[in-house]
């Protein structure tokens, strides 16, 4: 129903305001691109396209790392260069600064995931501090972004969300992951620098939403600098942003809520079949759409307490999201709304927002080649799954071909 209503408000404001669709325009789009990288993403899609050959290339993938083969050079001349922004934050400068050039920003994302070891947390703490560092001094880089098994083990996360009770060593592991999060929040707060963290799957996401309340409490008393994640295609996420929004009245806070439709959807649903619960995930990808919109109209309507990241590749929900702006007057540069999608993908979205004056901001994920393929795994596996997705990059792709007569 709520999809229904925004798309009647869209219909009816672009009658009203000439509201263009602009997201057909590839010159504007891949304007960035030479001929030989529009044609690396043109064949990078194909074959993404294609299921059996993604289930193939990621198992072979997978067996080469684990067997240390010398495949990095191919993987960072292919796959990598097209959704990473390099290996170290030096590395990932030059396209930060090229997608600037088209008021695109960038959110510099160290994408190594599922450590267990004290010393990689730690060391994810201190890339993550060095990207705020990053992020002060660059224009181009509005926000900093980690993710909470980023600082501390999923168990552990894991365990607190189910209300265990912690061992005397857990409970001194658990307190370093709150000083890795203060900390963080702290530089953030100090810099003035707003800082998204990811949400994960839902069996260890109780207890980081729990740590990131605290930190709003802390650091978002006049404003919002800390950020939490909401996953749309999980039913109860409209219930929690509701139950959060009346504790931020009642105790004083800002809320900075990025919105996204989710990440896990295989994995949840398989685990919930597997233990026997109800899965946390919609029913339906209709019924995802319509919670994802749902919460953007309930944040915009609430604006005055909400700052909101939309980290959306649907252009239903983007012009949506365009609509909503207009009939409140919001401007489309306010500080307060951002789009987002992730570096590699949904360039006619990003590149046509900004060059209509919308915030857009651009994930950059960064990291040494082999431990980022997991991420890159995950980026290929959900531009199979998702109904539409590489069929429409395609598509524009095609068209961009076509146009630049390649």
């Amino acid at each position: 129903m709520i999809g229904i209503l925004l798309g009647c408000l869209y219909l009816g404001l672009e009658k009203k305001t000439q509201m263009t669709r602009i997201f057909e325009d590839t010159a504007t789009a891949f304007s960035l691109k030479s001929d030989s990288e529009l044609e690396r993403a043109y064949f990078l899609f194909k074959m993404i396209a294609n299921e059996p050959l993604v289930r193939i290339g990621t198992a072979m993938t997978n067996f080469a790392i684990k067997a240390h083969l010398p495949v990095d050079g191919l993987i960072r001349a292919t796959v990598f260069d097209h959704f990473c922004g390099g290996v170290s934050e030096e590395d990932c400068m030059p396209v930060v600064d090229k997608m600037w050039g088209k008021h695109v920003c960038s959110v510099l994302d160290y994408s190594v995931e599922g450590k267990d070891d004290e010393d990689p947390l730690d060391n994810t703490l201190q890339k993550v501090l060095k990207v705020l560092d990053f992020v002060k001094e660059k224009e181009a880089i509005p926000f900093a972004v980690f993710k909470p098994t980023g600082f501390g083990r999923f168990a552990l996360f894991k365990k607190i969300g189910e209300g265990k009770a912690l061992k005397a060593f857990e409970k001194k592991e658990w307190d370093r992951v709150v000083a890795r999060f203060d900390q963080t929040c702290q530089k953030a707060f100090d810099l003035d620098v707003s800082l998204l963290i990811d949400a994960e799957e839902s069996w260890m996401q109780d207890a980081a939403d729990m740590l990131v309340e605290q930190m709003m409490r802390k650091y978002n008393k006049e404003k919002a600098i800390v950020f939490n994640t909401l996953q749309m295609y999980r039913w109860d996420r409209m219930d929690y942003l509701r139950m959060l929004h009346q504790k931020a009245r009642t105790e004083g806070f800002k809320i900075g809520m990025k919105v996204v439709r989710g990440a896990y959807m295989e994995k949840e649903n398989e685990r919930a079949e597997r233990k026997g619960y109800a899965s946390p995930i919609c029913a339906s990808k209709k019924e995802s759409d319509d919670n994802f919109d749902a919460a953007v109209q309930y944040m915009v309507e609430h604006l005055d307490a909400i700052s909101i990241f939309a980290g959306t590749h649907n252009e239903a929900s983007t012009y949506a999201l365009m609509a909503l702006m207009r009939q409140h007057n919001v401007p489309n540069d306010d500080p307060r709304i951002w789009f987002g999608q992730l570096y590699g993908m949904s360039d006619h979205i990003s590149f046509n927002l900004a060059n209509k004056n919308y915030n857009v901001a651009k994930y950059l994920p960064f990291g040494p080649v082999r431990d980022v393929m997991p991420y890159l795994i995950r980026r290929a596996e959900e531009n199979t799954s998702v109904a539409g997705q590489t069929t429409r990059e395609l598509s524009l792709l095609k068209k961009e071909r076509k146009r630049r007569k390649i």
